[in-house]
Parts: C-alpha cells; sequence; structure tokens
C-alpha cells in the first residue's frame, strides 16, 4: 500500500517544482551566508574600517546597501522606513499612493537616480543638466539658487514630463573623443559630453546665453559622517589662499540652506558642495528631480505632495547607511600603490583621515574616518570646467570627491561613471581628467612606469 506521499500519488511536475525550491533555498541561504557583511574591527579610520564603527565588510554588490552598526532599535526602525521611502515611485495625482509627480521631472523616486546607493550613469534618467544664465546678464541672483535661473529651463532641465504634459525641452548627448600617450608611450582615450537642447515649444525658445553642466548622481553613502564632520575643521583645512604655497588653495562653498533658511552656510554635498545639509539637500531634490512639492520647497499656492517626515526618513535613510570596509589592505602592490598616490600629492585634497564631531546619530559621533576628501572647492583646470557658477563656487571648481568605496562602483552598478558628468569610464581615466590644482600630480601619474600606475589604481580599487 502507498501512502498519501509516495512518490505513486504526487504528480511528477510537482516533484520537480518541490525539487526546484529545495535546491533555490539552498543556494538562496549559500549566498546570503557567503556575502553577509561582517562588521570590521579595526576603528583607527585609516585601515580597513574607512567609516570608524559605522563600517562593514561587505564587497558584494550590495555592498552600499547596508545599515550603519551600532544603530538603536528606534533608529533602525527610521532606517528601514527611509528606505521603503527612498524607494517609493511617485505617479500622477491624484492616486492613492505616492501621488504629485511632476508635471515635469528627472525620475520618478529617489532610487531611480541613486541606483542600489552609487555612482549613476552618464545617460538621460539617471544624469540630468544644470541650467542658468550668466551673472550680469539683466536678472538677479535669486539667493536661494545660487545662480540666475534661466526664464524658461529654471535651475534645472526637467527632460520628462506627465501624460498630458511636455519636457521642458529636448536633451541629446554626444560624445567627443581625444586621444594621448603617457610618457611611456601608451596610449590612452578619453572622451567628453556634448549637450545639445532643442526647445519643444517655439514660444519659449532656449537662450543663446545659457549655461549648463551635466550631472551624474553621486553615492549617498556616508553623508551622515561627512554631515558629522565639525565645520571648524573644514575652516580650518581651507586655504583659498595658498598660503602654504603647496599649489592646493581648497576652499568652503557658501550656501543657501533650506533647513534653516539661511543664507552663507557651509556646502558639503553635491559635486560642487551646493547643499548644506542632509534635509536641505533632500528636499531640493524632490522639488527638482521629481517635481514633488514639500515643506521646504512648497507648491507657489503653498500645498504640499510629501510632510516634513518623508522629507526626514528619506534623508536618514542615507545619513545611517555603513560604510564598505577596505580590501587587500594587507596586499603589497596596494601598500605599494597608497605610498604612491601620497607620492603624487593625491592625498592633498584627498585626505584619508579626518574625525567626526557630535551628531544626532551616536554612532556617527567622533569617528576617526577615511573618506579621500576634503569636502572644499578645487579648481579643476579648463578640461573638466562647465563654465556654470553655483554659489561662491566658479565654473572651473568641483568640491573633492569622497572615494571609500571606490572599488566597488563597477560591483554594484556596472558601468557606472566617474567624475561629475560621468565622463570616465575608468578610474584611470577619471585621474587623466585632472587638471588646475591637480594639474603636478596628474603630470606625475603619467610619468609613473607601468607597474606603477596600476600599482595605484589597485589600491584605489581596494577601497
Amino acid at each position: 500500500m502507498t501512502t498519501p506521499f509516495s512518490s505513486s500519488r504526487v504528480p511528477r511536475w510537482l516533484s520537480y517544482f518541490l525539487l526546484f525550491i529545495a535546491a533555490s533555498t539552498i543556494a538562496i541561504a549559500l549566498s546570503t551566508s557567503y556575502n553577509r557583511p561582517q562588521l570590521a574591527h579595526d576603528t583607527d579610520g585609516t585601515s580597513s574600517s574607512a567609516g570608524g564603527s559605522t563600517t562593514f565588510v561587505n564587497r558584494s554588490s550590495h555592498g552600499f546597501g547596508q545599515p550603519a552598526p551600532g544603530l538603536n532599535a528606534k533608529e533602525l526602525a527610521l532606517h528601514t522606513k527611509g528606505d521603503a521611502t527612498f524607494d517609493a515611485v511617485f505617479v500622477t495625482a491624484p492616486a492613492p499612493i505616492n501621488p504629485g509627480l511632476g508635471p515635469q521631472f528627472n525620475s520618478n523616486s529617489c532610487s531611480g537616480c541613486h541606483l542600489k546607493n552609487g555612482r549613476g550613469m552618464p545617460q538621460l534618467g539617471q544624469a540630468l543638466i544644470r541650467t542658468s544664465l550668466p551673472a550680469g546678464a539683466g536678472l538677479p541672483v535669486v539667493e536661494t539658487e545660487g545662480v540666475v535661473p534661466d526664464p524658461v529651463l529654471g535651475t534645472q532641465l526637467q527632460d520628462s514630463a506627465v501624460y498630458g504634459e511636455q519636457p521642458e525641452a529636448r536633451v541629446a548627448i554626444d560624445w567627443a573623443e581625444t586621444t594621448g600617450r603617457y610618457l611611456d608611450g601608451e596610449a590612452f582615450e578619453l572622451r567628453s559630453p556634448q549637450i545639445t537642447i532643442t526647445a519643444i515649444d517655439a514660444d519659449h525658445p532656449i537662450s543663446t546665453d545659457l549655461l549648463t553642466s551635466m550631472r551624474i548622481p553621486p553615492p549617498v553613502f556616508g553623508v551622515g559622517l561627512l554631515a558629522a564632520i565639525p565645520e571648524e575643521t573644514l575652516i580650518a583645512i581651507a586655504d583659498p589662499a595658498d598660503q602654504n604655497k603647496d599649489g592646493i588653495s581648497g576652499r568652503i562653498n557658501r550656501v543657501w540652506d533650506f533647513e534653516t533658511q539661511q543664507a552663507d552656510q557651509v556646502g558639503r554635498f553635491g559635486h560642487k558642495a551646493n547643499s548644506a545639509t542632509l534635509i536641505s539637500q533632500t528636499a531640493t531634490a524632490y522639488a527638482h528631480d521629481m517635481g514633488i512639492a514639500n515643506p521646504l520647497l512648497p507648491n507657489s499656492d503653498g500645498s504640499l505632495e510629501i510632510d516634513a517626515e518623508t522629507v526626514e526618513a528619506s534623508a536618514f535613510y542615507t545619513q545611517t547607511l555603513a560604510i564598505p570596509a577596505r580590501t587587500q589592505t594587507d596586499d603589497a602592490t596596494v601598500q605599494r600603490g597608497e605610498k604612491l598616490f601620497t607620492e603624487a600629492n593625491c592625498a592633498a585634497c584627498h585626505l584619508s583621515t579626518l574625525k567626526t564631531g557630535p551628531s544626532s546619530v551616536n554612532t556617527l559621533a567622533n569617528q576617526a574616518i577615511a573618506p579621500y576628501t576634503d569636502l572644499l572647492l578645487h579648481d579643476m583646470g579648463a578640461g573638466l570646467a562647465d563654465g556654470r557658477p553655483d554659489f561662491a563656487a566658479n565654473g572651473q571648481e568641483w568640491r573633492t570627491a569622497p572615494l571609500w568605496g571606490l572599488g566597488l562602483t563597477q560591483t554594484v552598478l556596472p558601468y557606472s561613471g566617474y567624475l561629475h558628468d560621468g565622463r570616465a569610464r575608468t578610474i584611470e581615466e577619471a585621474i587623466l581628467w585632472h587638471g588646475g590644482e591637480a594639474e603636478n600630480t596628474k603630470q606625475a601619474f603619467m610619468s609613473m612606469a607601468t607597474d606603477d600606475r596600476q600599482a595605484m589604481l589597485k589600491f584605489l580599487n581596494s577601497l
């Protein structure tokens, strides 16, 4: 007699299905065990624990998505809520869930630009175009924007629109190729974006004086630690007049803060350090990137699409993301590459050691960190210039980009771009675009022997 569960009573398709489920469960369990992030124990801020106690060992494609260690139960709950808020997809009003998109926009969610919390790709849908007019063109600089807004496009071109509406303009991105050689004769190829903007409405032509700047999304992990670096620290390391005569003259961008409604605040976030706080940056992203009115930037009639709690949850999510630990710190080639990085004077701007001060999140406070940035503006030369000012930043200045997690960029999102507009396809190309204050550093890299260049790149990929 057969039992109710004998093979003769179970259909063959069901047996195969059960075997598939069992095999999948085992595979997922093994994968989860293999990739499970581990807390990095050293907290000196100079070796593997780049984020101090917020560092996790996770070199997988989820390396930018872990909550910071040390969060209490309430903070972890808010982080989880913020994660959902960050992923929320907005739709056209009226709708029961997440209404209010547009009418013009660049993306319909935070994570739609910041895929897996990492760098974006240099293509429409992720990249966006900042716009303005030259100062002195007959219109005033708007204090809250730091530029002269274009009468048609404002300060950011929205290239998408909800049903029944039109984008503000059409945008095309082409690429100009250039070539060069290292001092040892090895050839390299670089590219730069060429932006074409075409009016959709003949009654609103594109200004011939329009200033444009293509931007890709920067990584959002680690911003809570950067926010906790004391203002006094940034003032102390700034050297706008290059008083020490080392050729490096980093300076602070002074910006409008939508959170405090104050001008002349220290800018920290964005490619030109044009946002002072995470709340301010988050609110402006909702308003400009998605057309979502919020308490800091409401609609002209005062109406809102989201409340302050939503803005705060989304900002808290990015504030409390963990920092991926470095890898291969004991590798001799990586160690040699780090020495070459310092000798080439890269570390003059990409500071390897900073310390946070007080923070509303205890695990972010008083941490020795290695972000490889000074958060300051530097003249990067004509090659990277966009010609567009941004508050106190001029058209050749850019904020020093943090380098922590750099080696995970392509693991997290293949084909991500480097530099402010994603023109660099590799870390090597990014170095070769450096100019201005970094010209001597670039020349030092170009004069290295091939194995030295590779050692320095291996170090950067260990971050």
